[in-house]
């Protein structure tokens, strides 16, 4: 096309007029093909000028990223592209590519549409007219389908994890049934024995013992399956991508009031580098509640009224992940307390339901994410958790010596 187009600019001049007219429509045509084409295409294009005034975009993009000014709207002609997108995170990183004047960036966002969620990644590239960047090309694909795979194969790798668990859970199992089985033998047989004698059934104190002992491994069975109902039960989940530090902010200013009534300083230390993370912000938010409401209640135990008491939220990234330390100077746990306060129902509370921290530890591991305690009795308590990065990047392969292709 750019050789035909070169060739007849050249013989322009010497061209009959039904030539330049039959030229017209040999170009309309092209014209008309590159348009279906652009169109046609799954992934959208927003093209942009140096000012990032929009100049093309394509149904697929219309489609994929929420818009307040549509594109054929005469408004959108003199504002930058980012203030016509109906999502702060990608204004911001096409505000941000712009500012930096940075022609190479990708990242990946959602949004809620209709009760559904949808993940896109979106790249920009220079757009190059005449060997000069006149422009930036940005390039919309949906990953909707490719997230939600990983979401399932997470969870039916939780799923295989099931088996030990099923398997201790049937060992546990045994013993209640194994002593419920005796004392209705030891039961049977004396009954037997009273029909074969002189009819006499036994005391009644010999059955009672019987009996309760029957009835007490049957709620001993009764919570081995309660528990292990608990433990399988999946987290109902709708990830997105969103902000930790953003939602660690917001709430917050809502707990400050307690940790104010309650004489506990709170200091935040967050990394604010603006990773998204693939999370449920309301579980998020259940995550932060349950911490910091322990955190409170073990301070109260140490302090009593008194101040002294101390919340340290800090987070950070480190090795493609995302770090978030919620420390306190609470009363603490021993060693013992520590490594079983994320099983089901146990709890050192006398009106704890020992479910919280379970939730807690679920949650994360739905995140794809690690959490783990250290606590020394008297001192305090420092929960840590770590959730990974999504793969947005290129990962750049190294050569011999030492440089990137």
């Amino acid at each position: 096309m750019k050789d035909f187009v070169k060739k007849v600019s050249q013989k322009l001049p010497k061209l009959s007029s039904e030539q330049v007219e039959q030229l017209i429509e040999d170009l309309k045509a092209e014209y008309d093909e590159l348009d279906s084409i652009m169109e046609s295409l799954s992934t959208g294009l927003i093209i942009v000028d140096a000012d990032w005034h929009l100049e093309l975009t394509n149904k697929a993009a219309e489609r994929l990223i929420p818009f307040t000014i549509r594109p054929s709207d005469y408004r959108g002609d003199s504002v930058p592209v980012w203030q016509m997108i109906d999502d702060a995170s990608l204004a911001a990183f096409l505000q941000n590519c712009a500012q930096k004047n940075s022609s190479h960036e990708d990242s990946e966002f959602s949004f809620v549409q209709d009760s559904n969620v949808r993940f896109v990644s979106v790249k920009v590239t220079p757009l190059v007219r005449k060997s000069d960047i006149s422009g930036s090309i940005i390039s919309v694909s949906d990953i909707t389908e490719k997230r939600q795979q990983e979401i399932i194969l997470h969870r039916m790798e939780s799923l295989a994890s099931l088996t030990s668990l099923a398997a201790s859970v049937a060992h546990e199992i045994k013993n209640p049934l194994g002593a419920i089985s005796i004392h209705i033998q030891l039961l049977q047989k004396a009954v037997k024995k009273a029909r074969d004698g002189d009819g006499t059934l036994p005391a009644p104190k010999f059955m009672e013992d019987y009996l309760s002992v029957i009835n007490e491994e049957i709620d001993n069975l009764n919570k081995i399956v309660l528990d292990f109902l608990f433990a399988v039960r999946p987290v109902q989940s709708n990830p997105v991508l969103s902000d930790p530090d953003v939602q660690i902010e917001k709430f917050a200013s809502f707990f400050e009031p307690e940790a104010q009534s309650r004489a506990v300083t709170c200091t935040l230390h967050l990394c604010k580098q603006g990773e998204r993370l693939l999370i449920d912000e309301k579980l998020f938010r259940e995550v932060l509640m349950n911490l910091t409401q322990n955190a409170f209640g073990a301070i109260q135990e140490r302090f009593s009224s008194e101040t002294g008491g101390e919340l340290h939220i800090e987070s950070f990234i480190k090795n493609e992940r995302y770090w978030l330390t919620i420390a306190d100077n609470g009363c603490g746990m021993d060693e013992q307390t520590a490594s079983r306060i994320f099983e089901p129902y146990y709890t050192t509370k006398a009106n704890g339901t020992g479910l919280g921290l379970t939730t807690v530890y679920k949650i994360i591991k739905e995140f794809k994410g690690d959490i783990n305690v250290q606590s020394v009795k008297g001192h305090g308590t420092v929960f840590t958790i770590s959730i990974p990065l999504p793969q947005k990047r290129t990962l750049l392969l190294e050569d011999a010596t030492g440089g990137s292709e």
